[in-house]
């Protein structure tokens, strides 16, 4: 099958990159590079896939693009994902996230393409009353982030009734992994191993018993790929574990990987940061099959021996 990544040249997109070549597919990557990097595709260029360096904030370069790469299916991971910057400046994160999706919409529907769109748990169910949380739950965001991923999603249901576009969400959990770049935007996971390979100790910022859903990259590439093969999979998705896990767990269980002192240092708290978020994956296993595989030890096992590896 001829598909498209947005965003494939980063952290997710990438390792979804590899994995679908690993499937047969044909891939082309659409990525302006702002915080994806070209060394993430250097194996998959070398087994055909194609990096097209455009927009998606720009129809005219998508539009190309799309016209150009012909892909039966669209997985649309390009976005702005820094929460801070999202409150800072709600326009510039609105831009890429609402008005980029709806390009990428538009040019699909010419394309005849399927969209799976990647979207966010959390951040779209602010302090749900519910965990973990199902899709039913209403979403509550309590930033522009979270505001701009659930506009995107309800463009693609817009677009469906509309046009006919067919199209899924898959709503992540905290995703880490190899790739995820702990200089970047990047989650606690991958902050902390950075600190774990410099020898310094990380960070907390309020009281560290706040809760995320952490879910492993390579189980989150087979959920995308389970919503490929259901041609029928539609509506949003959580892709999580269904596991709480405090940043003061992620500590503890990184410790022991440490060669120097791996007490936290205490920060004070965010504004505006979440006390729990855990996601109900009930939906997923039920209707596409799929279920996580790798538990957090392993996963942050995988993790660490990555990050020393790639000397970052």
């Amino acid at each position: 099958m001829r598909t498209l990544v947005t965003g494939g040249a980063g952290f997710i997109g990438s390792n979804l990159v590899d994995a679908l070549l690993d499937d047969g597919h044909e891939v082309a990557v659409l990525d302006d590079l702002s915080s994806g990097r070209e060394a993430n595709l250097e194996d998959a260029r070398s087994r055909g896939a194609a990096l097209h360096r455009a927009d998606v904030r720009d129809p005219d370069q998508v539009r190309r693009v799309v016209a150009e790469t012909s892909p039966q299916a669209i997985f649309h991971l390009a976005a702005q994902i820094d929460v801070r910057k999202s409150v800072a400046d709600p326009a510039f994160d609105a831009r890429t996230n609402i008005e980029g999706t709806i390009n990428v919409l538009r040019a699909a529907i010419d394309a005849e393409a399927r969209v799976i769109n990647v979207s966010t748990g959390g951040a779209i169910y602010g302090d749900a009353e519910i965990i973990p949380t199902p899709e039913t739950v209403e979403p509550l965001p309590e930033a522009p982030y979270g505001q701009s991923k659930f506009c995107a999603e309800r463009y693609l249901g817009l677009f469906g009734r509309l046009h006919g576009l067919r199209g899924a969400t898959c709503r992540l959990g905290n995703v880490y992994g190899p790739r995820q770049d702990p200089l970047g935007e990047a989650g606690v996971i991958a902050i902390f191993c950075g600190k774990l390979q410099a020898g310094e100790r990380p960070t907390v910022y309020g009281t560290g018993r706040q809760t995320r859903d952490y879910v492993y990259v390579g189980d989150v590439v087979r959920a995308l790929l389970a919503v490929l093969a259901h041609e029928d999979a539609s509506g949003e998705y959580n892709v999580g574990t269904g596991k709480e896990s405090s940043v003061l767990d992620i500590v503890e269980a990184l410790a022991p990987y440490a060669t120097a002192d791996f007490e936290p240092v205490f920060a004070p708290a965010r504004l505006g940061e979440m006390e729990r978020s855990c996601l109900d994956v009930t939906r997923a296993r039920e209707e596409l099959g799929w279920e996580p595989q790798v538990d957090l030890a392993e996963g942050l096992r995988r993790t660490v021996e990555w990050t020393a590896s790639a000397g970052v």
